[in-house]
C-alpha cells in the first residue's frame, strides 16, 4: 500500500507537470518570486533590495549575471552556521553538495529543503516515465551508484557530499527495498573496492535497470565483474566479502552483515563463465534499460556498452548538476529532455554572443547590457545557448557554463539537447573548437576506419604552425601510416564542423591533426588519480576529452 501511494503520488506529478508545460512564463515566474520572497530577509536579499523585486524586469535591474564568486563570501559563512546570510527563516539548510571538481576545485552548493524537495521531485517524475514505458521494470531490482553524502562535514557540521547520495540515503523506506546494494556502499573511499563491492551485492538480485550518471560508470561496473569474476562468485558461494578489500573494518563488517551465501547463484554464474568464457551483465541479467547521460562528449562510451550490456534501451537522466536539474528525458535512446520549469528559474545567452566574453566560465560578474537574456518560453528551435539558474538553493542569474541546443518545444516550454561545458572550449587562434565537435569528429572518424577506440585526449601543441594533438588509447597497436590518415580524416571532419577551424587551416594558421597512440591504461589511470584527488567522487566526474592548453605528462 505504500508503494501503491508513492508510486501514485509521482504519478500526480507528472501529471501535473505535463499539464504546465504550456504555460512556462506564468510557472517560471511564480516560481522566480516564490524564491525571492523566501529569501528577502537575509543579508544577500537585504542587499540586494529583494522587498523591491516584484517582476522579473525588478529582478534583472537587482542581481547581475555572475558565477560562484559572486556567492562564495555568503557560502563560507552558511558553511560556518550564518544561513542568514544566504537564506530567509522559513528555509532549512541541510547539507553542501560538492561539485564534480572536473576542471576547477570543489564548490559548496547549498542544499535547503526546499531545493532538494524540486531535485527530488524531477527524479519522481523522470522515475515514473521510465517505468511507465518499461512496465517488466515493475517491482524489480533497481542498481543506483551514487556518491557519498558526507565526504567530510563544514564548520558547523552540516554533510558536504553528494546531493544523489543524500537523495538515495534518505528515499522512503519503500523504496529503498528495491535497492540493489545499501547506502553503505557508497561511503567505500577507494573506487575498486566501491566498484567490487557493488557488484558482490548486485549479483545476486534481479536488476531491473542500472542509474548513474556517466556511462562510464556503468562500463566500469561491467569491467569489475568480468575482471574479479572468480573472486566475486567465491564470494556469493561462501556469503564472505573480500577481506582483501580495502574496507575499514567496522564498515567491511557491517557490509558482510548483510550478506548470504547463495550456492544456486553461484553455480549460475560459474557455468556462464565457463560457457561463455567470460561474466558479462548481458549472460547474467535481464535488464529492462540502462539510465546514465547520452549526450554531449560522454557519448563515445555508449558503443562500448553494447559489448557488456547487449542492445539495450537507455534513457537519458537528464541534464543535472550539484546546482539543480535542468531538464528530464522522456523517451529512450535520446539526451534530449524537457526543460524543469518548476526546479529552477532560467534564463540564456546565445552562444554567439557568450563566447565573445572574456572568459565567462571565470568571471565574478558578467556585463549583460550587451546581451541578449532570454527567459524560456523565448527560445527558438535550433539554437544554441548558455544557462543561467536561480532556484532555492540561494544562486540567483548564475552561470551553469553549460551549452545546449533546443531541439523542440512542447507547448510553450523547451526541449533541450546538452552539448557541453563551457570550459572545455579551446581556441589557439580564434577556432573555438569545441568538446562535442572534437568527440564526434574522432568517433565518426574512428567508425570509418574501423579503429577500435577506448579513450584519448585532444590538446593544443605549439608547433609553427600550432596544431591539435589527439593521445590515442586503443586495444591494438596501429601503424603509423594509419594514425597518420586517422588524424587527417578528423582534421576533414573539424572543418565540416568548424567554420573558423576550416578558416584556420585554410590560412595555415592551424597545422594538421597529429596522432600519437599511448597505452590505454596511461589515460584511465591518469583519470582515477584526479578522482582521488577530489576525494573519490567519481559518479559526476566527466573525462575531459578536450583540453585547453598543452598537456605535460608526468
Amino acid at each position: 500500500m505504500v508503494g501503491y501511494l508513492a508510486a501514485q503520488n509521482a504519478s500526480r506529478q507528472l501529471k501535473k507537470f505535463s499539464k504546465k508545460l504550456p504555460q512556462s512564463r506564468t510557472v517560471q515566474h511564480k516560481l522566480l518570486l516564490q524564491i525571492i520572497r523566501a529569501n528577502e530577509s537575509s543579508d544577500f536579499g537585504k542587499k540586494h533590495n529583494y522587498a523591491r523585486i516584484k517582476s522579473y524586469n525588478d529582478f534583472t535591474e537587482a542581481l547581475p549575471l555572475c558565477g560562484y564568486q559572486y556567492f562564495q563570501e555568503y557560502i563560507d559563512r552558511c558553511r560556518k552556521g550564518q544561513t542568514t546570510a544566504l537564506f530567509g527563516p522559513s528555509q532549512q539548510l541541510l547539507m553542501f553538495a560538492l561539485t564534480s571538481g572536473t576542471t576547477t576545485p570543489a564548490k559548496y552548493i547549498p542544499v535547503t529543503q526546499e531545493f532538494a524537495h524540486s531535485y527530488r521531485r524531477g527524479w519522481n517524475i523522470w522515475g515514473v516515465k521510465a517505468l511507465s514505458d518499461h512496465p517488466d521494470s515493475t517491482l524489480r531490482k533497481i542498481l543506483p551508484i551514487t556518491g557519498s553524502a558526507q565526504q567530510h562535514r563544514s564548520e558547523s557540521s552540516l554533510p558536504c557530499g553528494s546531493i544523489s547520495g543524500m537523495l538515495a540515503r534518505d528515499q522512503k523506506y519503500i523504496v529503498r527495498q528495491f535497492y540493489a546494494t545499501p547506502y553503505e556502499v557508497a561511503n567505500i573511499a577507494d573506487v575498486d573496492a566501491r566498484y567490487y563491492t557493488i557488484m558482490r551485492f548486485a549479483l545476486m538480485e534481479d536488476i531491473a535497470f542500472i542509474s548513474t550518471a556517466n556511462p562510464s560508470t556503468t562500463l566500469k561496473l561491467a569491467q569489475t565483474g568480468e575482471r574479479n569474476a572468480h573472486l566475486l562468485i567465491k564470494d556469493i558461494h561462501d556469503g564472505t566479502l573480500n577481506a582483501q578489500l580495502p574496507i575499514p573494518g567496522e564498515l567491511h563488517q557491517q557490509l558482510s552483515r548483510q550478506l548470504k551465501k547463495n550456492h544456486k547463484r553461484a553455480d549460475e554464474l560459474e557455468e556462464i563463465l565457463s560457457r561463455q568464457g567470460r561474466l558479462l551483465p548481458k549472460d547474467y541479467w535481464e535488464l529492462s534499460f540502462l539510465a546514465n547521460w547520452t549526450g554531449g562528449a560522454v557519448a563515445l562510451y555508449l558503443p562500448q556498452l553494447s559489448e557488456y550490456y547487449g542492445s539495450i534501451p537507455i534513457r537519458d537522466i537528464g541534464l543535472l548538476a550539484s546546482e539543480g536539474r535542468i531538464s528530464i528525458p522522456m523517451a529512450d535512446n535520446t539526451p534530449e529532455g524537457v526543460l524543469d520549469i518548476y526546479s529552477n528559474f532560467f534564463e540564456f545567452v546565445r552562444k554567439e554572443e557568450y563566447e565573445q566574453l572574456d572568459h565567462p566560465e571565470n568571471c565574478v560578474t558578467i556585463d549583460s547590457s550587451k546581451l541578449s537574456v532570454y527567459q524560456c518560453c523565448q527560445l527558438e528551435k535550433g539554437k544554441e545557448y548558455y544557462i543561467f539558474l536561480t532556484n532555492y538553493a540561494g544562486l540567483y542569474r548564475y552561470n551553469l557554463g553549460d551549452l545546449i541546443r533546443v531541439n523542440d518545444h512542447i507547448g510553450t516550454t523547451p526541449v533541450i539537447e546538452f552539448l557541453s561545458r563551457g570550459a572545455h572550449i579551446s581556441s589557439i587562434t580564434g577556432e573555438k573548437l569545441s568538446e562535442y565537435q572534437v568527440v564526434n569528429s574522432v568517433r565518426a572518424a574512428a567508425s570509418e576506419m574501423a579503429i577500435p577506440l577506448v579513450t584519448f585526449v585532444m590538446a593544443p601543441q605549439w608547433d609553427d604552425p600550432p596544431r591539435y594533438r589527439l593521445y590515442l588509447g586503443c586495444r591494438k597497436p596501429l601503424p603509423g601510416p594509419l594514425l597518420q590518415q586517422f588524424g587527417q580524416m578528423i582534421d576533414q571532419r573539424l572543418m565540416l564542423a568548424n567554420m573558423e577551424y576550416e578558416s584556420k587551416r585554410d590560412s595555415n594558421r592551424l597545422n594538421t591533426v597529429e596522432v600519437r597512440q599511448i597505452p590505454v591504461g596511461f589515460l584511465l589511470e591518469r583519470d582515477l588519480k584526479i578522482i582521488q584527488a577530489n576525494q573519490g567522487r567519481n559518479e559526476q566526474f566527466k573525462h575531459r576529452f578536450l583540453h585547453n592548453e598543452p598537456l605535460e605528462w608526468k
